[in-house]
């Protein structure tokens, strides 16, 4: 119905305002819609009057022409009257006079339509609210909800709690508009009900309704209003645009006086509505003239002190015997006046007190602002939370253009937010473009402003209370509206409001994304970590950085898990879409880290902190490669103590076992990965080093080696002088073989330690051998009957002492010599020479020089014996060697050289891997 009669409307309000399709209250004739002005957004409420509202039923016209005549001025009076209402708004202009917006307008339908500021409800409508409740059983301790439209064009619950305090401080507001109205207007009301009360966004009570308004007898204006006329109700008309009785003073009535006595006798009865039950009147008229003459006809039937004012719930002390006997009393003179009024014993508490200060904040002197803003905290929790919304925290809002105040206004503004049960949404529609116009608004000087204490001190205070900003507004008007308010901090040339800004980063990295963190913030707190001269900058700088990297405060120290001790992570700490990237870390922070110049122990144990948790983020390669190295430079500082000094080895330490351990983990996922060949080689490899030390010195007495006293040991004839010594397995003679000669085959004088050397022979081509040094060969005796061992005609060097000589007889200086041609010649003698050089170390360790390392033993000339001589197989091979033919013989020499050649080659190489190895194990 209301939807269609507001498109039937033709009008600016209709055109310039967004307005809701259903009213959100109504106030006697008038429908009240929430609305918002489109040009600005600004909420407001629009006051919709409908004509066919005053179009009698057929009952009541009673038929005639005359009767219509008389309806149809009756209706244009009513319309008169209404046009007055908004009139009068329009030249009343008071913080406790209802705001008008829009002057008043007719529709081409007849209606009337006006806009003022946002109204939640009116004082009547609250009142019936309020009896739905109590009769419902749940009205105790519960304010009445009210869907009104938020600055965002959004629905929005608004809930008023009608206690104590909201009374008292509703009818301050009111005795102050009727103050204004009587002494500046020289107006009455004359129609003073809960319908002419309008509660305001800001919980201030405002009136409203002067339909009926006049000036009072005794002014220079003679009354307008015609009593006779309007306390005689018109049943044709609706009761709602009539004068109501039951709120109307005898001296109308009885005394037909018009004076401003009159509205004092009314808020008398509007106070006993406010706490009655039900609440109304306690005057009960059925808007009848003859039925009021008769209340008042009898003292028992008239309120007053000793009937409770006809109220069926017992009133305050103080406001039933001090306040309302001076206000409902039959004769006027004895009545309070509106100024009297605000004086009574009864608004005498704190908190009222505080309410009527800061009405009157602009009056009062710097001095007294100071005091009270600074007292105001301590007594805020006392307040309803719907008073510190409503009241206090516009009123502080509005005060914040005098910088003076700045700070200690944001300082309640901010206490007023954490108490208040929908701070997000008082935050987000106050306070936020408070703080926009105050510190973003850019002046269009070109020269740069002048540094503003008092602003710096109040974004101090909102630097400091960041957390409860991040808790009451969303993601998007952080990064829009308070971000900027950051980077203003960070980039202040006041070290305390930069480490103010710095100090935030807890609270705000969870209210922006990855993006904004890293291209946005992070440049930002790296250009003034760079750049900065002050120490604690630096060290909040690093604190930062610490955070970023994903610390947090309760994180005081890091442990790799290798104490046994299980680490547990807070809950709270910032998911990985909040703090920086692995790469940003390694390719911004560490670069920024390692350029720090100072060696303020301070400042070394914050960068401390940093590597701690860049530890637990970067890979070990770059640990090791960059960050150990600045760990290293930092832990040498001069002015470092030894309890800090042990801090930095402690961490170097976790970090270098952390690089170990991965890296051999690496190395032997690598291995694996190769297959198994290298598998079977390495146990090849273990196989034949047992079997070499099985060869040379068979199974070790473990007794005797730790008892130091001798074992048992396979003698050794060629070393027969001195102890057992060890033989390297490789080692192999190089004999030079004859021109021509007959042999006769040699064989060992031990089989099993030959079969022992041929096996680990056969496998040195496979693997790399470390030479045992304490083993010991076994000597190699001719098969012949010359097979007495050969005897040195000098002292035969320890077979500990050789080495494994090259193969090459003529570059090799071990080689062992063999005069071949004395056994091979015509006249044989009786004995044949073994000439042998020999490399054997003196008794300090160090090989005599070349000349003196010959050995020399005659042996008998056997009629054919043994030549031993390596061949292709790697083993020792007895064969005969038959007379040859020069020919034969070239060959032969040629294919023993080239075999030579090969075998030393190999052994060679295999010395090498040998030497590798040994070198590696010790």
């Amino acid at each position: 119905m209301f939807s269609s009669a507001l498109k039937s409307f033709t009008s600016n309000i209709g055109a310039n305002y967004s307005i809701a399709p259903q009213p959100s209250s109504t106030s006697g004739p008038w429908k009240i819609f929430d609305a918002k002005k489109k040009s600005t957004g600004k909420p407001a409420s629009v006051f919709v009057f409908d004509k066919k509202s005053l179009e009698p039923s057929a009952s009541s016209l009673g038929g005639g022409r005359g009767n219509s005549s008389s309806v149809k001025r009756a209706q244009e009076e009513v319309i008169d009257r209404l046009k007055k209402e908004a009139s009068s708004l329009a030249r009343l202009r008071h913080p406790s006079i209802l705001e008008l917006a829009e002057p008043i307008e007719e529709t081409r339908s007849g209606g009337l339509m006006f806009a003022t500021e946002q109204v939640t409800v009116s004082l009547a409508a609250l009142l019936a609210e309020k009896d739905d409740q109590e009769r419902s059983g749940r009205g105790a301790g519960r304010g009445s909800r009210y869907v009104v439209r938020g600055n965002d064009g959004q629905d929005e619950i608004r809930e008023l709690e009608l206690d104590e305090l909201e009374i008292q401080k509703g009818l301050l507001q009111i005795a102050k508009g009727l103050d204004f109205l009587h002494q500046s207007a020289k107006l009455v009301h004359a129609n003073l009900t809960p319908d002419a009360i309008f509660v305001n966004a800001k919980s201030d009570w405002k009136i409203s309704g002067l339909a009926f308004s006049t000036p009072f007898s005794d002014s220079v204006s003679s009354p307008s209003l015609s009593l006779s006329e309007v306390l005689n109700h018109d049943p044709r008309l609706p009761p709602s645009v009539q004068l109501s009785l039951d709120y109307t003073s005898p001296d109308f009535v009885l005394d037909n006086n018009i004076n401003p006595s009159a509205d004092m006798f009314s808020l008398g009865l509007l106070i006993i509505a406010l706490y009655n039950s039900p609440h109304r009147s306690p005057i009960e008229t059925h808007e009848s003239l003859s039925a009021y003459k008769r209340t008042f006809s009898s003292s028992s039937s008239v309120p007053n002190q000793t009937n409770n004012f006809l109220s069926s719930v017992p009133l305050p002390k103080n406001l039933s015997s001090e306040l309302l006997p001076r206000l409902i009393t039959r004769r006027p003179a004895q009545r309070l006046n509106a100024m009297e009024f605000q004086q009574a014993q009864y608004f005498d508490n704190i908190l009222v007190s505080t309410i009527r200060f800061l009405d009157d904040l602009p009056a009062k002197t710097p001095n007294e602002k100071a005091q009270f803003m600074r007292g105001l905290a301590k007594i805020m929790p006392q307040f309803p939370k719907s008073v510190l919304e409503r009241k206090l925290l516009p009123a502080l809002l509005e005060e914040m253009k005098d910088r003076d105040l700045l700070a200690p206004i944001l300082l309640n503004v901010f206490a007023i937010i954490k108490a208040s049960p929908s701070g997000k949404r008082a935050f987000t529609d106050k306070v936020i473009p408070r703080l926009r116009d105050i510190f973003l608004t850019q002046t269009n000087s070109k020269t740069p402003a002048e540094r503003d204490t008092t602003k710096e001190a109040g974004l101090m205070i909102v630097l400091e209370n960041m957390q409860v900003v991040a808790d009451n507004c969303s993601g998007k008007e952080f990064r829009d509206d308070i971000l900027p308010l950051i980077a203003l901090g960070l980039g202040s040339p006041t070290h305390a409001v930069v480490d103010a800004a710095l100090s935030t980063l807890p609270a705000v990295l969870p209210a922006l994304d990855y993006s904004t963190i890293k291209n946005e913030l992070f440049p930002v707190i790296a250009g003034v970590f760079a750049h900065t001269n002050s120490l604690g900058i630096k060290i909040r700088g690093l604190e930062a950085f610490y955070t970023l990297c994903g610390g947090t405060a309760d994180e005081d120290s890091i442990s790799d898990g290798l104490d046994g001790v299980s680490v547990s992570r807070d809950s709270s700490k910032l998911s990985s879409s909040q703090v920086l990237d692995k790469f940003t870390i390694q390719e911004k922070v560490v670069p920024l880290m390692k350029g720090i110049k100072t060696k303020e122990p301070g400042v070394m144990m914050a960068a401390l902190k940093v590597f701690k948790q860049i530890g637990q983020v970067v890979d070990s390669d770059f640990l090791a490669i960059e960050a150990l190295p600045i760990l290293w430079s930092f832990s040498l500082g001069p002015l470092l103590d030894l309890e800090q000094f042990q801090a930095f080895m402690a961490l170097i330490k976790s970090l270098s076992s952390r690089i170990e351990r991965e890296h051999t983990r690496k190395l032997q996922e690598l291995g694996s990965s190769n297959g198994t060949g290298s598998t079977r080689l390495g146990a090849k490899q273990q196989t034949a080093f047992q079997s070499s030390a099985t060869a040379n010195g068979g199974e070790v007495d473990f007794a005797s080696l730790v008892s130091g006293r001798k074992g048992t040991a396979t003698p050794d004839i060629m070393n027969d002088w001195g102890p057992p010594a060890a033989k390297p397995a490789s080692i192999q003679p190089s004999i030079t073989a004859p021109q021509t000669s007959n042999f006769t085959s040699w064989t060992s004088a031990a089989p099993t330690q030959s079969s022992r050397l041929n096996s680990l022979q056969a496998s040195a081509t496979q693997r790399t051998v470390t030479p045992d040094l304490n083993s010991s060969f076994a000597a190699l005796t001719p098969a012949s009957h010359f097979n007495a061992p050969l005897q040195p005609s000098a002292r035969q060097p320890s077979a500990s002492s050789f080495t494994s000589p090259p193969l090459n007889p003529s570059t090799s200086n071990t080689s062992s010599t063999i005069n071949w041609s004395a056994a091979t010649s015509a006249t044989t003698p009786n004995t044949s020479t073994w000439s042998t050089q020999q490399q054997r170390p003196t008794n300090n360790g160090i090989l005599p020089p070349p000349n003196q390392r010959t050995s020399s033993f005659t042996i008998p000339p056997p009629p054919s014996f043994t030549a031993q001589s390596p061949v292709a197989s790697n083993t020792y091979s007895a064969f005969s060697m038959p007379a040859m033919q020069p020919q034969q013989t070239q060959q032969r020499q040629a294919l023993q050289q080239q075999t030579l050649q090969q075998q030393q080659q190999q052994q060679k190489t295999t010395q090498s891997s040998g030497l590798d190895k040994y070198q590696s194990l010790i």
